[in-house]
């Protein structure tokens, strides 16, 4: 129901699927990223302390982005930092994923909303680097 997609030792994405349900909460990053994702789930009535965030710096070299995925269908392709294309998956109504490194593209497969959120704020293009997608006929979907 969690799925960590990998170019060797490198995280790429890790993929919620809309099925994940367990009690309690779940850090599911690596302290090593600057973008910190974590799945609760807790009964009616439990109650979280008001709370302030302290200031804390930190360095951010990349941007990395959380898309929930509120309805819909959406291809993601995967590539290595070297812009290869490595393989597909197709996330659904209620799906969420981390993008954590190396590069992606997107093919809407039914009409989408979603909501991203990434480190900001936009650089605008000095922020990523476009590049040819993978053509269809070499998609690998898993």
């Amino acid at each position: 129901m969690i799925e960590t997609i990998t170019d060797g030792e490198q995280l790429l994405a890790l993929i919620i699927s809309h099925r994940f349900s367990e009690p309690g909460i779940h850090f599911l990053t690596p302290d090593c990223l600057t973008q910190q994702l974590a799945y609760m789930q807790h009964p009616a009535g439990k109650e979280i302390l008001p709370h302030v965030h302290n200031p804390v710096p930190r360095q951010v070299l990349f941007t990395q982005e959380t898309l929930f995925i509120r309805r819909g269908k959406l291809r993601v392709d995967f590539y290595d930092d070297g812009r290869n294309y490595l393989q597909s998956r197709i996330l659904e109504t209620g799906d969420a994923i981390l993008l954590a490194g190396g590069g992606h593209g997107f093919e809407v497969l039914e009409e989408l909303e979603m909501i991203e959120v990434k480190q900001g704020p936009y650089a605008g293009e000095q922020d990523k680097t476009r590049f040819a997608s993978v053509h269809k006929d070499e998609l690998k979907l898993k």
